[in-house]
């Protein structure tokens, strides 16, 4: 083949290097803008796993770079004047421009041909176009992917942190993160060792100093050359380094901006690292996915039986979907560092370890494995908190896993933080549960889980969903459900909660089984809504609520609470969320009211509150209740996460216990970023900005991911749907595998100890 390279980075040099050791007969050039000896930037970072990659592509280089790495397994977070350390992370540092030496000594060693201080426009990039493969591996600022942007189709979103990448003569021992606060606001610090030695006062460390926009204009750094930079940045930090000196090179600030493409490659165009994707300092080095795609591209390229073509699809299908995890991954873990602040009033331990789980890819369980003393004593401390928020003793030898702590909500005292989400069954006759609702929610009880929530259950008839709905408005409810409840209360530790609700314009159609169609004319019924707006085209059009629509809900919801507290509900949740009919006042998409009750978000949470307050009142003082929300709608003009927390403030001062914070489901042009504990974030920004309590939702499926919840202080319960569907007895089989005993039915008392051992 012939394969030209325009940008001599990792990327390219990697590339080259594997492909002319694939095939010594290959012409590969390498073109780079710079001097051999010039890089930018200090050192870089390698996870052990990366270094496994590269040892088996190629050892020769692998051998060279092994024997420059400095090593570490240890992370420290400095907060003000207590650190944190974790162990056993397994890293590996090294100097960039030793990285850039020993793969262009193995490069020109193959054969491959490199050129250096050879700029490129973007239209240069005809020139090399008759080359069997044009790879564009010339960095963020790629004029191969400015030359073919209608192709490419970049998206550029820049963040708003200010950062600078200096270097230090520190030779710190670990990953070191610094939290200092000076009169113009919160300075977060990245660092790192990278090199084994170093001369008397050359770097030894990677030094990033990261901030707000506004911390960052407040110290006028906007008007600050690299040696004022040094200066402020040599002052500020003087404590922690501790005599040593800072070092610039091309360390001027800037924003990040993460690059998104939507296409990888063009005929005969392919583009590389940070020149088609970037993913956030904080969860490594953008030079470890570059060597990562050359990798993926050389196999597609030594693979592949059909054309260059089919082979750069080939190597786009396999690295997309690795590429975007963990920019996703990056996306969480920047947003941390981005709103630092509303963590600074967390205990040190509860910080760190926030930290530590920050990007929800490192979990609990991944740190119990490197480090169990860390673990433990982060346990510890939440089995403090635990007995100091309900007030009675947590067994602490060995502390459990922070999702098997108490908790309290008013007099309601939960057993352990895993609840049962409320779950829509559509298998009720008239409202009426039967003997599906006992299995189901009895099962889910027996099972472990420490708070049970019934499905969405109607307040009037014409308040379902479908047929099918539950509901609390026909005497003959009250007793059908005290059956479950008694039931629960009798024969498991749980308590159980029932969600109330009314469909709105959602309402009206059949089970999902038999389509989720809208019923016909014949069987359904009238629709109301805050707004005469259908919920798609398909959908009955909803009567615009008047105030006496209005009173006549505010009765039924009152009824509906009467009858759940006669039935024995230990807690009730407000359905605010989703586009039912409460969640349709509080969106400025569904709401396009005129009167008190539309325009400003006052104004859209007028109505929901009043429907609060006249639960509020019927309900016994000492129940909590919760209310659900959709934090995101997920659309343009829809709400975002900082409208929530101006709804969870007002929840919290009408008197709310705790916010079940979901999103989406409130427009049909809604499109949710799915991913694992994806709502978990908006959780707890309310949590953190408002002070309430909060559960999370979305794709908790792990026990991991539970204890990392509990212990990070993200959210005070976790709830879990359709893993509780796929296994009722899930927290049961968590406390095995995590040697924690609980409290068996004595029914069952004989598997109390028993541990099955699976195929």
């Amino acid at each position: 083949m012939n394969i030209v390279c325009l940008g001599g980075g990792p990327a390219g040099l990697y590339l080259a290097i594997l492909m002319k050791k694939a095939d010594p007969h290959s012409r590969i050039r390498v073109i780079e803008r710079n001097r051999p000896s010039d890089t930018f930037g200090f050192g870089v970072v390698f996870s052990d796993q990366t270094l496994g990659a590269l040892r088996d592509e190629d050892p020769e280089s692998y051998n060279e770079i092994e024997r420059s790495f400095y090593h570490w397994d240890n992370i420290d977070v400095f907060c003000r004047d207590q650190v944190v350390r974790s162990c056993g992370h397994g890293f590996a540092g090294l100097g960039r421009h030793d990285l850039l030496r020993i793969l262009q000594r193995r490069a020109l060693a193959l054969g491959v041909e490199i050129e250096f201080e050879r700029e490129l426009a973007p239209h240069d990039v005809d020139a090399y176009l008759d080359a069997d493969l044009v790879v564009g591996s010339d960095g963020l600022n790629s004029v191969v992917r400015t030359r073919f942007a209608d192709a490419f189709a970049p998206q550029i979103d820049w963040r708003p942190n200010r950062f600078v990448w200096l270097g230090s003569t520190q030779p710190l021992p670990a990953f070191t993160f610094y939290f200092d606060e000076n009169e113009h606001g919160l300075w977060r610090v990245h660092a790192y060792r990278y090199t084994q030695s170093a001369a008397p006062g050359e770097p030894q460390s990677t030094f990033i100093v990261e901030c707000t926009g506004e911390t960052f204009l407040r110290a006028g750094l906007d008007q600050a050359d690299e040696d004022a930079t040094v200066a402020y940045c040599e002052k500020l930090f003087a404590s922690r380094l501790g005599g040593h000196k800072l070092c610039k090179n091309r360390s001027m600030w800037r924003s990040f901006p993460t690059v998104r493409c939507r296409s990888w490659s063009h005929e005969n165009v392919v583009l590389l690292g940070d020149a088609v994707h970037t993913a956030h300092f904080s969860i490594g080095s953008g030079t470890k996915l570059a060597m990562e795609d050359a990798i993926a591209l050389a196999r597609s390229l030594r693979t592949g039986t059909g054309s260059v073509k089919e082979a750069l699809a080939a190597y786009e299908a396999e690295r997309r979907p690795v590429v975007e995890s963990i920019q996703r991954t990056a996306q969480t873990s920047l947003e941390w560092f981005e709103h630092t602040e509303r963590f600074m009033n967390l205990p040190p331990w509860q910080f760190g370890f926030s930290l530590l789980t920050r990007s929800l890819r490192i979990t609990h369980e991944n740190l119990k494995q490197r480090d169990p003393n860390f673990i433990a004593e982060v346990n510890h401390h939440v089995a403090v908190q635990a007995e100091r928020q309900t007030g009675i003793k947590v067994n602490r030898q060995p502390s459990p896993p922070p999702m098997f702590t108490p908790l309290r909500i008013r007099d309601l005292l939960l057993p352990n933080r895993i609840a049962v989400s409320p779950m829509c069954q559509y298998s009720a006759d008239d409202g009426t549960p039967g003997e599906w609702h006992l299995v189901h929610l009895g099962s889910r009880a027996i099972g472990g889980a420490g708070l049970v929530i019934a499905e969405m259950t109607d307040v009037c008839r014409n308040g379902r969903i479908s047929p099918g709905c539950a509901g609390l408005y026909k005497p003959e409810h009250m007793p059908a459900w005290k059956r479950i409840v008694d039931f629960v209360h009798q024969h498991s530790d749980a308590k159980i909660g029932v969600q109330l609700a009314h469909a709105g314009r959602k309402g009206a159609v059949s089970r999902p089984w038999q389509g989720d169609k809208p019923l016909p004319s014949e069987q359904a019924w009238p629709l109301l809504a805050p707004s005469a707006i259908a919920w798609n085209a398909h959908s009955q059009v909803p009567r615009e609520m008047t105030r006496a629509d209005m009173l006549k809900l505010l009765s039924d919801f009152v009824t509906a609470t009467e009858m759940a507290n006669d039935a024995g509900f230990d807690l009730i949740e407000l359905h605010m969320a989703h586009g039912y009919l409460l969640s349709s006042f509080l969106s400025p998409l569904s709401n396009l009211r005129t009167d008190e009750y539309g325009g400003s978000l006052v104004n859209r949470m007028r109505f929901p509150l009043e429907v609060f307050a006249a639960v509020r009142t019927s309900w016994p003082e000492e129940k909590p209740i919760s209310v659900r929300i959709s934090a995101h709608d997920w659309a343009p003009g829809g709400l975002l996460p900082g409208d929530a927390v101006e709804m969870a403030k007002l929840l919290k001062q009408a008197g709310v216990d705790i916010v079940d914070v979901s999103s989406g489901g409130t427009a049909q042009e809604g499109r949710p970023q799915y991913g694992r504990l994806y709502q978990t974030p908006f959780a707890e920004e309310i949590r953190l900005q408002v002070g309430i309590a909060t559960m999370a939702v979305g794709n908790i499926s792990s026990y991991s991911d539970a204890n990392s919840i509990i212990a990070a202080g993200r959210a005070d319960l976790a709830l879990l749907a359709r893993a509780h569907l796929f296994d009722p007895y899930w927290t049961r089989h968590a406390a095995a595998e995590q040697g924690h005993l609980m409290h068996w039915p004595e029914q069952y008392q004989s598997v109390a100890h028993y541990k099955p051992r699976f195929r």
